[in-house]
């Protein structure tokens, strides 16, 4: 195998856990935020670090069950063949690099089983795993993950908007990679902020397939000639989808071939800290000078979280009947038009047309359906003189509590 590694020795011992590391971010570069350890950070973590070598012999002395998030862009085995030129006869600068070179797909299937035994290691019960691939071998890579036993929870398609073309016209242009994200242990509790993802894709449920271009223009990392610095570089808004839905701020993202720091740059904008591990010495100064530069704004909580409906203080609408809100008798609409109206009784129960139940019951009669009747049903205002639904008093409650906490 022409894989590059450094010495064990030189990256990690035993007894005390030593890495061959770069310097986390300058703080006059960057604002850095001091913030308390929480407690599933262990301190012995190498917190917003770049660790130079090979993954599969640093992984092992990290702490075990200490990572939240992986995100992994494995070598892809692409197998070239020969220089690849275009049209107008200039060459295609395309994934020549040692470490992308395996001598059998046996060797590469090791290579395989063996990072990612070493993730699973430092994986929490609860943490999921994120790689990308494409057809060279996200299948074969798919098939180790199953083989040890991670659990498949989605695969996200990446739409190109602007692929590379098929240079000889013998192939349908490649205009995907596949991410497939997977849990450490099967039926474990593990983090997807839904509704951030809907937040980001204008309140509709996100779908599995992607649309981003390529990384390209100011975007892209220059090495000191001017040129691209690495052949696989990812766009910042792939990697701010995967770790804004599968983290939470202060949690720790590790990124086993970091290559130029993407995972990095995106982790500390979101503010979760991140751990970079890559093999080739420049491509770390390189991801360690990236990230240096990223600002870090002051982390305030509204702004970086987002709100999850299943997690707020549960209010049962008898509530607003017994602090006065809604009185036994009262009148409620069924919408903010029409004339179906439903009477309150003093246990917190509606009735209607000869039927008694929850708000959500009679909704769902009338409507013949599923429904939420927080949002359906209607009291009248005086103050404003109109219809209002009853959820804004369920809201007033809920602000009420806190303020009393």
């Amino acid at each position: 195998m022409r894989l590059r590694s450094t010495p064990l020795h030189e990256v990690v011992r035993a007894a005390g856990s030593t890495f061959q590391a770069i310097p986390p971010p300058n703080p006059q570069k960057a604002v850095k935020i001091e913030r308390p350890m929480t407690s599933h950070e262990p301190a012995s973590l190498p917190l917003n670090q770049v660790l130079t070598g090979d993954c599969r012999e640093i992984l092992p002395g990290l702490p075990e069950d200490s990572i939240d998030l992986i995100f992994a862009d494995p070598p892809y085995n692409l197998q070239l063949e020969g220089e690849l030129w275009r049209p107008n006869l200039t060459r295609v600068d395309g994934v020549d690099d040692d470490w992308d070179q395996f001598d059998s797909f046996t060797q590469y299937d090791q290579f395989t089983r063996e990072w990612l035994t070493a993730c699973r290691r430092v994986l929490k019960p609860t943490g999921t795993l994120w790689v990308i691939g494409s057809y060279h071998n996200i299948y074969r890579v798919g098939k180790i993950l199953q083989d040890l036993q991670f659990w498949v929870l989605n695969d996200v398609v990446w739409v190109k908007a602007n692929p590379m073309p098929n240079f000889r016209g013998v192939r349908y242009t490649n205009a995907h990679e596949t991410l497939l994200w997977v849990q450490k242990e099967k039926g474990a509790q593990y983090t997807f902020n839904y509704h951030a993802m809907k937040g980001l894709n204008d309140d509709l449920q996100m779908r599995s397939d992607w649309y981003f271009p390529i990384c390209t223009g100011g975007e892209r990392i220059k090495d000191e000639d001017g040129e691209k610095a690495h052949p696989t570089q990812k766009p910042e808004a792939l990697l701010y989808r995967v770790i804004m839905s599968s983290s939470n701020p202060d949690d720790v993202v590790l990124d086993p071939f970091f290559g130029t720091g993407t995972t990095g740059a995106v982790a500390r904008k979101l503010h979760r800290h991140y751990i970079g591990i890559e093999i080739d010495e420049k491509y770390a100064r390189l991801a360690q000078e990236r990230v240096r530069e990223v600002v870090q704004l002051e982390f305030d909580p509204p702004i970086y979280v987002t709100p999850n409906p299943r997690r707020r203080e549960r209010v049962p609408f008898g509530t607003l009947v017994e602090n006065g809100l809604l009185e036994p008798g009262q009148q409620l609409w069924f919408g903010s038009e029409g004339d179906l109206t439903a009477t309150v009784h003093a246990d917190g129960t509606l009735s209607f047309n000869g039927q008694r139940g929850s708000i959500h019951q009679i909704a769902k009669e009338i409507r013949g359906g599923p429904a939420n009747g927080w949002k359906l049903w209607y009291y009248w205002d005086d103050l404003a003189s109109q219809r209002e639904v009853i959820d804004t008093l369920r809201e007033a409650v809920r602000q009420e509590s806190s303020k009393e906490i």
